[in-house]
């Protein structure tokens, strides 16, 4: 009968992220690691940000979601990663109820908002190459700025759902989380009342925001194999599919961790894996992005070069 004397305990205050803290001599290794990432991410994802705007040739719609994905890890990677940062440096590993309830939010909610995102990046990618001739009508900027910003929307209102129903409940004095950010399978493990509609709205959302649209991803991708497949040169084959193989990259890379993370059968016992694949979803996919891209396309390494080159010549006058 835990969740029955509640009232006996104060309330929680702060709670203390003592994730891989069982590791003191790789602290400083992960505060490095983590701080080069941090930079990586920043520059990579500003930089493609200020190409996409300033190279009028990347103003189409692939570059528009772009962006957005950039400026999404951007925010969503700087609503954990300086208090990671904190945490590996400080001997007291604590975060406030309302930083924590924050970056909950914050976190949750552009998690969610990528897997939309991603989804409708694939619709473009599937229009631009079965449908080319008609591609500038239908994607068109009224769509793409809608397509975008219900992709923001859906993603905010399940994170503020979820982070409000976990917040309201009893802790009981439970306020040591078991992981690198207040991540909400983390806190979750914590209450000590009844979580049984917190776990169902869970799965709902886990089902609407990864399971559908993953399969939204995949029924666009076969389409778009076989549109590639009916390209008789090579050459062309190979052309087209170089623009999908960095949107494919990150899919993979994105929903390979998140469906690891919230899909599969919960223990009571953090693993470290757990933890290494926490710190891939949040870390190490926001920093590939910008890197695939850039790597995987002629455009954007064209950009560059005339943006760089046009700020020497002004260097040089």
């Amino acid at each position: 009968h835990e969740h029955m004397e509640t009232g006996n305990y104060s309330a929680v205050t702060e709670f203390f992220l003592v994730g891989l803290s069982q590791y003191p001599e790789l602290q400083l290794f992960l505060f490095i690691l983590c701080l080069i990432m941090y930079i990586t991410i920043l520059l990579g994802n500003s930089l493609l940000i200020i190409i996409s705007i300033l190279d009028s040739h990347l103003h189409t719609p692939m570059y528009f979601f772009l962006g957005n994905l950039s400026f999404l890890d951007i925010c969503y990677t700087s609503s954990s990663i300086p208090t990671m940062l904190i945490i590996f440096m400080s001997e007291r590993k604590s975060i406030s109820f309302m930083g924590c309830a924050l970056q909950m939010v914050v976190s949750l909610g552009l998690g969610s908002t990528e897997c939309v995102l991603l989804a409708m990046m694939a619709y473009d990618r599937y229009v631009a190459i079965c449908n080319p001739l008609r591609y500038s009508i239908i994607m068109n900027r009224v769509l793409c700025v809608q397509m975008a910003a219900w992709s923001w929307i859906v993603g905010c209102l399940n994170s503020l759902v979820q982070t409000v129903l976990t917040m309201v409940l009893p802790f009981c004095g439970n306020n040591i989380i078991d992981h690198l950010s207040c991540e909400i399978l983390a806190l979750l493990k914590l209450i000590c009342s009844d979580i049984s509609i917190n776990v169902l709205i869970m799965a709902v959302a886990s089902i609407v925001l990864l399971v559908i649209p993953l399969l939204l991803i995949f029924i666009s991708y076969i389409f778009i194999l076989s549109s590639i497949l009916r390209i008789n040169s090579a050459e062309g084959r190979k052309k087209v599919f170089s623009t999908c193989s960095a949107h494919l990259t990150v899919v993979i890379l994105f929903y390979g961790s998140a469906l690891f993370m919230y899909m599969k059968p919960k223990s009571k016992d953090t693993k470290t894996s757990d933890e290494i694949i926490g710190l891939s979803y949040g870390v190490i996919t926001p920093m590939l992005n910008p890197i695939i891209y850039s790597l995987r396309n002629k455009e954007v390494k064209e950009a560059m070069k005339k943006v760089l080159s046009r700020h020497l010549h002004l260097l040089k006058i």
